[in-house]
């Protein structure tokens, strides 16, 4: 059996299909952690949700910021943007069926046996791994429950960008939201900037890649992740990047978990205009 990580799809079948093969991914052997993003911009995110739900438990998924955007719009919470691919799923005869099974995916996965945690964005460094793992389960919850709907409609904005254990109601659950599918810089106070979306080398000044954050109190194993495509691939000091930007004509990443890490790259062609590149 393998277990194998890979980075954000984003609606790109072909080339997730074309990789499973050069792995020789066989869903009756192995499994596959999918560090989020399975939707939107590339033209066929309708065949990966699909495809992933059928793999049933032979797939980890975690949500990504694009895939809660699919299911606010799902639940008329929110407006599709121009550059939105989510119609075919919207108006698919299993579209339902689909995402409510999305709506119960993680936003945090830790495997103590294998040795790593996987969530889309990362961890802030206000926390450890006990208590990202209680943040994950509180929105989790509610996203799984009867109120997700009000869950989703107060998803979007910025605020409040920095960690504080006494939030609560919505404003907790947006902070935990943005932390696990949005976050790539803080400043040393550990203050989100979720509006940047470049390269680490031009990030504003005073700000950090969330990792380098000095005084983390981050204490797990390695976390794997994905989001930052301007970031690409990363494999030190305790995190594992995998966008390799294959929507924007980058890599579709994969990466051996059990045992030494072993790292797959496909070429892929672009599926969406670097113009409008929104990770």
């Amino acid at each position: 059996m393998a277990v194998y990580a890979i980075g954000d799809i984003q609606g790109c079948a072909g080339p997730l299909h074309e990789l499973l093969d050069l792995i020789e991914f066989s869903p009756d052997r192995d499994r596959l952690w999918l560090t989020g993003d399975l939707v939107n911009r590339g033209p066929e995110s309708l065949e990966v949700l699909r495809f992933i739900k059928s793999l049933g438990d032979r797939a980890v998924v975690v949500l990504g910021n694009h895939d809660l955007h699919l299911l606010a719009v799902w639940a008329g919470q929110a407006r599709l943007k121009p550059n939105d691919s989510l119609m075919p799923v919207l108006a698919a005869p299993d579209g339902d069926e689909l995402l409510h099974w999305l709506r119960h995916q993680p936003l945090l996965h830790h495997d103590a046996e294998l040795g790593y945690v996987m969530v889309h964005a990362g961890i802030p460094p206000a926390w450890d791994l006990a208590l990202a793992k209680r943040c994950a389960a509180e929105v989790e919850a509610v996203l799984r429950g009867n109120h997700y709907v009000n869950y989703l409609a107060h998803i979007y904005g910025n605020q409040p960008d920095q960690w504080d254990d006494a939030l609560t109601g919505i404003e907790r659950q947006r902070y935990i939201t943005n932390a696990f599918t949005r976050m790539r810089c803080c400043d040393a106070a550990g203050r989100l900037l979720l509006d940047f979306k470049g390269e680490p080398g031009k990030r504003p000044n005073g700000y950090l890649p969330w990792f380098e954050v000095p005084d983390r109190k981050y204490d797990g194993p390695t976390i794997v992740c994905g989001h930052w495509s301007a970031l690409g691939y990363r494999d030190e000091d305790g995190v594992l990047a995998l966008d390799t930007g294959c929507l924007w004509g980058g890599q579709l990443t994969a990466v051996r978990l059990d045992g030494p890490r072993e790292r797959v790259s496909l070429p892929c062609p672009p599926m969406a205009k670097s113009e409008h590149r929104t990770d």
